[in-house]
């Protein structure tokens, strides 16, 4: 399975959840999976300004000229895509929201209604499932719930699965057998 891990960590000095991915990439290769881990703070991904340029303008790419295209790349040639961040202020960091609004080129800018609700169509015909990998940080069960919430409407919106939601003071095993059980 293709793997791909968006790392939403801004903080450079929370080396526990970097080092945390790093044994999760480690794992799911010895695995046979082919795992990409996307280090987010590294790259150079502006902020959405919702001028659906991605639409119209430049079809299926942003019309800012930074990394985002490499992050669409990366989700769209993926198996399982994982939203990887400590939570921020009771949910996910600004950062991994900032690549996560960037997936918008993903969709076409025409309507389907799907299950009695208005969704965009996909503009490639498939998309990843989708997780989660959450580093409390904080956060209490009602905020884990809400980042768990969000991301199933995401999939809703992709047209995928959501598959798991996993914290970083569980076992990295616990995340290995879910991808593997995919």
């Amino acid at each position: 399975m293709r793997v791909c891990v968006l790392n939403g960590n801004p903080d450079v000095s929370n080396s526990a959840f970097d080092s945390y991915l790093a044994r999760v990439e480690e794992m799911a290769t010895v695995q046979g999976h082919s795992v990409r881990v996307l280090p987010l703070r590294d790259m150079d991904i502006s902020y959405c300004t919702g001028c659906f340029g991605c639409w119209v303008k430049t079809p299926g790419e942003c019309v800012a000229k930074d990394e985002s295209a490499e992050v669409c790349r990366a989700v769209l040639h993926s198996d399982l895509v994982i939203f990887a961040s400590p939570a921020k202020m009771g949910f996910i960091s600004a950062l991994l929201k900032k690549a996560h609004d960037k997936l918008i080129p993903l969709l076409l800018p025409y309507f389907t209604i799907r299950d009695g609700e208005c969704h965009h169509p996909l503009r490639y015909g498939r998309s990843p499932n989708v997780a989660v990998l959450l580093g409390r940080n904080g956060a209490d069960d009602e905020d884990v719930a809400i980042i768990e919430r969000s991301y199933r409407r995401l999939v809703l919106n992709f047209d995928s699965e959501f598959r798991f939601l996993k914290l970083t003071d569980e076992p990295v095993e616990e995340v290995i057998d879910a991808i593997g059980s995919l």
